[in-house]
């Protein structure tokens, strides 16, 4: 079976009565990609790469022939990132934060993932797409959370197994609402990322919530210094934890000292995008 390709995706997108005002490709130097057309301005996706560190040694360092820079390992997912098409700052959360009426802000939520998967499968990715909810969506739908995307992703012909849906740590600081949300999408077929906002937050999720994936600011973690006891406690709950935000190469270095496996952030950013073009 031949996957399918972005247009053929937005072609798909133009059945459904919300998606199909919204969705299109882009034309001119960005022709290659899918957009969501709003009243001000147009959005397209970004990808951030999510390392598995475990994969190769790194014994380099950045400042290395560039030809090395692959050696952060093999690529778990990317982590989508919703941007203008003008490339002006935007910040999808911080719109939504303005978004008054909760069932607009749902169905743009919506509109979001759709683009990021069209943009994603269509271009034939290989990995997890990790897609970002906000917590006001997570309020908003009362129950069967994941049921409206899975269908919508099953029309167009794309798995869910392939999607994370990363949880906010406000969600994850609830264990019986975290619980609930878990076990809703992935029985809807998708794999869930639990966010931390700090150490203690982990202690949140047991077996009532078998999150696929943790994920911690490297920041905060080293900050506090508890990136040794966030990997031991991960590791006995087996559930692969990603440090994220790596901002440059001394926190990387100081990471690595801990068996972090699990890397992502605006350090390996440029560097991807360099060896991608």
């Amino acid at each position: 079976m031949i996957p399918p390709t972005i247009p053929d995706l937005v072609a798909r997108a133009s059945g459904h009565p919300f998606l199909g005002k919204h969705l299109t490709m882009a034309r001119g130097a960005h022709g290659d990609v899918a957009l969501a057309r709003l009243t001000d301005f147009e959005l397209t996706s970004a990808y951030e790469p999510i390392f598995d560190i475990s994969v190769h040694a790194l014994a380099q360092s950045l400042s290395s022939d560039a030809e090395n820079v692959d050696r952060f390992g093999d690529e778990l997912g990317f982590q989508a990132v919703t941007q203008r098409l003008d490339d002006a700052p935007f910040d999808m959360f911080e719109a939504f934060d303005r978004i008054a009426d909760d069932q607009e802000l749902v169905a743009l939520d919506r509109m979001s993932r759709a683009l990021h998967a069209i943009n994603f499968f269509g271009a034939q990715r290989h990995g997890l797409l990790f897609l970002r909810v906000h917590e006001r969506l997570l309020k908003s739908v009362k129950y069967d959370h994941g049921r409206h995307f899975s269908t919508v992703l099953m029309s167009f012909g794309l798995n869910p197994s392939r999607i994370v849906i990363e949880l906010p740590a406000a969600a994850v600081a609830h264990k019986t609402f975290l619980g609930y949300l878990t076990k809703s999408y992935q029985h809807y077929g998708f794999k869930v990322a639990g966010n931390l906002s700090n150490a203690g937050q982990i202690l949140s999720v047991s077996d009532t919530a078998r999150l696929d994936f943790l994920k911690m600011d490297a920041a905060i973690a080293l900050r506090d210094a508890t990136v040794k006891p966030l990997v031991g406690y991960a590791s006995r709950l087996r559930i692969p934890l990603i440090f994220n935000r790596v901002m440059d190469e001394p926190q990387f270095e100081a990471l690595q000292q801990y068996d972090v496996r699990f890397v992502q952030g605006p350090l390996f950013n440029a560097h991807y995008h360099d060896r991608a073009a």
